[in-house]
């Protein structure tokens, strides 16, 4: 379960989306999030899995690799599309027991919310597999560098974020040298009692929560050994700048959203 998560992983491939500037893609990211919950229409979400299949074809990353990263919320997925389904009241009824009904209302917005799910975890964990956290931290802060103004710590908020980020598959890979030695000792993490699991996972997180700490204590030592004191006076190796495959990238980017909108009026039955 743990290996299924892919959320903070990097994947290097020579493809031309690896090759693009950062904030492209912080860009498309974020242009592709409200794109999803700017509409409800059927033929509209076909239109945004097409596009989002492109990309990861053109990505070269497997798409059994990006896909098995739903496989860590599985159980989440079905319990919103559950609750979606059972407390939304509309339309013609399918199921009746008691206070329990299945609408068609309920069917189509537990459909939708499923969907939107799984395109959203797809979608931002695309981000992290094609830039690498160092150039991730680069545009997070280049995008809040306007802020500054206002008083927003833009360097220390891109880099928490980003070693928030980095620290995701070291905390997964900890978590299963523990679990390793836990189930050594007797803990019984496969239980189909869900109390029992709740009980083996005190010996697991205690651990964890130590490790983190620790490592939190470590890198902030390292750092102030560095003298690092945040952004001011920082340089870079390699300036952030726009090229043409950028700007083409940005201008596709925008016509998205409108082509998502323009679809939406074509109507099909659902």
């Amino acid at each position: 379960m743990l290996q299924d998560i892919t959320i903070g992983q990097y994947y290097p491939t020579n493809s031309i989306i690896h090759k693009l500037d950062p904030r492209v893609k912080l860009l498309f990211t974020f242009v592709f999030m409200v794109s999803l919950f700017i509409t409800d229409s059927f033929t509209s979400y076909i239109f945004i899995i097409a596009v989002l299949m492109g990309v990861i074809s053109i990505t070269k990353i497997p798409f059994i690799y990006i896909f098995r990263g739903i496989k860590a919320i599985f159980y989440l997925l079905i319990l919103t599309f559950l609750l979606n389904m059972l407390f939304t009241q509309g339309g013609k009824i399918y199921f009746e027991y008691g206070f329990l009904k299945i609408t068609h209302d309920g069917l189509v917005l537990g459909f939708f919310m499923l969907l939107r799910l799984v395109l959203l975890i797809v979608g931002t964990s695309l981000l992290t597999l094609v830039t690498r956290p160092i150039q991730l931290t680069d545009a997070l802060e280049k995008v809040l560098n306007p802020f500054k103004r206002l008083g927003l710590p833009a360097h220390e908020i891109a880099m928490m974020m980003t070693i928030a980020l980095r620290f995701i598959p070291t905390l997964l890979d900890e978590t299963d040298k523990i679990m390793k030695a836990q189930i050594a000792r007797g803990a019984d993490f496969e239980s189909k009692n869900i109390l029992s699991r709740a009980k083996s996972m005190i010996p697991l997180l205690v651990p964890l929560f130590i490790s983190a700490f620790r490592r939190a204590d470590e890198l902030a030592m390292a750092m102030e050994s560095r003298c690092y004191h945040g952004g001011e006076g920082r340089t870079r190796l390699k300036e952030l700048k726009y090229e043409k495959r950028d700007r083409i990238a940005i201008a596709l980017i925008l016509i998205f959203p409108i082509i998502v909108i323009a679809i939406s009026f074509i109507k099909l039955s659902f």
